[in-house]
């Protein structure tokens, strides 16, 4: 596991510096995602399910984003076990869980609850009382604007019915 996120680190700081030394490079989910620094095992899982140039596209997507500390959250061995590729139809089920269609911003659902189509298929539990809730995961920083969608950074992994 620590040689995977070794790796993930590394590759993300190169992606990062790329990002950063081109002018003319856009701001995209998976860019915006690399920038912020907290998302590494994301940027990981995308890449390993095969998903960039998907999030590189022209959206707009939501990304309910799960922070390092998030996926630290899931039972030990779980981030390695779906990183292999053998695991990649699980993977990308449970990322595409994260994402919904469209540019969807916190004062959207705000004091509403409501349900959201996911990617994946399945629909996401919204409620946005006393902040916004995903299926049970806090919201705790809300509305990160990128080129082609907007981040809602979450405290945990939703994970779809499968």
């Amino acid at each position: 596991m620590r040689s995977i996120r070794n790796l993930v680190a590394a590759g993300a700081f190169a992606v990062s510096s790329l990002a950063l030394s081109a002018q003319a490079y856009a701001a995209d989910i998976v860019d915006t995602a690399v920038a912020a620094g907290s998302f590494k095992t994301l940027v990981a899982a995308v890449q390993a399910a095969g998903l960039v140039d998907t999030l590189k596209g022209p959206g707009p997507f939501t990304v309910f984003a799960p922070t390092d500390e998030a996926f630290a959250k899931l039972p030990a061995g779980t981030v390695d076990d779906l990183l292999k590729p053998e695991n990649k139809d699980k993977l990308v089920a449970i990322l595409t869980y994260h994402v919904v269609p469209g540019k969807v911003m916190a004062a959207d659902v705000a004091g509403k609850e409501t349900m959201a189509k996911s990617v994946q298929g399945s629909e996401i539990t919204v409620k946005g009382m006393d902040g916004v809730m995903v299926d049970g995961a806090k919201v705790v920083t809300a509305d990160i604007a990128a080129d082609n969608g907007v981040i809602h950074v979450i405290d945990a992994v939703i994970m779809p019915k499968m």
